[in-house]
């Protein structure tokens, strides 16, 4: 950061539950400089000051959601509530590039204020109502930041945007809590998975690729509405007694430390948190090659890539892992040398401070060439 004077910056999060972009950004206030003062907005009070005990000092509060286009009264709180505020900089935390797109438009529209998007994992559009409503707002932002490179290109033809516009600040994470004992026999090889259940994360292909592998029991940390199918799955497999389902965590990195293996095999992503948890607590990684994670994990050098919903390729690269515990020394040692180097928080946190001061320099700037412009006199 430059400059004499504290730069204010209000953060807005239109969560309702605790998430991945929720997390993120808690991550990203409790590392940024001491120099920032930080307000926050959002729409559930839960959530906000969950995100405002991670930096002492915060000030925080709350607007009704806005519940669609009709909604014009809710539409002017936002705007109003950001203009009290009266922030340097306004920051918008969205899970996808079409989360709470009038919030998005009323900051828009505050005088002289710059506004930064964060898209966390690129969605498609739900319609072409909200996406042309989207894409004309999001070519008023100061700057759009993806986070990785294959998410922000993602997000640039998701958006209309130029190639190159969108701004890549790779997701950073703390240094791993202590270690939590996991439930699992002795002697076997633990495998860990860690997130939603939801079909977009794979543990199903998990699940398959084990099935074969006796000397492996898993650990799933996470919960969600594929619960109930997948321990059906895990039953129908023959998995009785080599499963266990720990539910939501909010230490989740601790009993990551514990694992021997995390398997990703996500279907899509944007950069997974419980990845780079894994970087830093030294666990060996087997992951697919989708959203951010070729950004983080390069094959056969900082952990093992499978394709996609290939249960044969993820059960050959977990039994290579079981087999081989050096070659996984290996590449978990290579991966924290990366994760230390470009994937923690206060890497995250100077890259967002390098965005603060770009776009008010280029703020400064544009104010002095309307001024040095010559009248024109009739």
């Amino acid at each position: 950061m430059t400059g004499p004077r504290p730069l204010h910056l209000l953060a807005f999060c239109g969560a309702t539950a605790w998430g991945g972009a929720e997390i993120v950004l808690g991550h990203l206030l409790a590392a940024l400089d001491e120099r920032i003062d930080v307000d926050l907005l959002g729409v559930d009070p839960a959530v906000v000051e969950r995100l405002a005990a991670r930096r002492p000092g915060t000030g925080w509060d709350t607007v009704p959601p806005i519940r669609d286009d009709r909604d014009l009264g809710r539409i002017w709180v936002h705007r109003q509530a950001m203009a009290r505020i009266s922030p340097d900089i306004v920051q918008l935390n969205l899970p996808v590039p079409f989360a709470d797109p009038y919030t998005v438009l009323s900051a828009a529209t505050l005088p002289r204020v710059p506004v930064i998007g964060v898209a966390h994992l690129p969605m498609p559009m739900p319609g072409p109502r909200i996406a042309r409503l989207v894409r004309a707002t999001a070519s008023h932002l100061a700057a759009v930041v993806g986070v990785s490179s294959g998410a922000a290109r993602e997000v640039e033809q998701l958006l209309g945007l130029g190639e190159g516009t969108v701004r890549v600040v790779h997701n950073g994470v703390p240094e791993p809590e202590e270690r939590r004992a996991v439930p699992a026999p002795p002697g076997r090889v633990v495998v860990g998975a860690v997130g939603r259940l939801h079909e977009q994360k794979g543990f199903d292909v998990l699940l398959r690729a084990v099935a074969g592998l006796p000397e492996v029991h898993v650990v799933v940390v996470g919960d969600g509405q594929e619960r109930a199918g997948l321990e059906r799955l895990a039953a129908d497999l023959g998995l009785h007694g080599r499963v266990s389902w720990l539910g939501w965590s909010d230490h989740a990195s601790g009993y990551v430390r514990s694992f021997d293996v995390l398997a990703v095999p996500s279907r899509y992503e944007g950069l997974p948190l419980v990845v780079l948890e894994a970087m830093l607590g030294r666990v060996p990684l087997v992951v697919t090659p989708v959203g951010g994670i070729p950004d983080a994990v390069r094959d056969g050098e900082s952990g093992l890539v499978v394709p996609v919903d290939d249960v044969a390729a993820l059960r050959s690269a977990l039994a290579r892992l079981a087999a081989d515990p050096g070659l996984g020394h290996r590449l978990a040692a290579a991966a924290e040398v990366e994760a230390r180097r470009r994937f923690t928080a206060e890497a995250m946190a100077r890259s967002y401070e390098a965005l603060y001061d770009e776009v008010l320099a280029r703020r400064r700037f544009s104010r002095r060439s309307a001024r040095s412009r010559p009248r024109r006199w009739r």
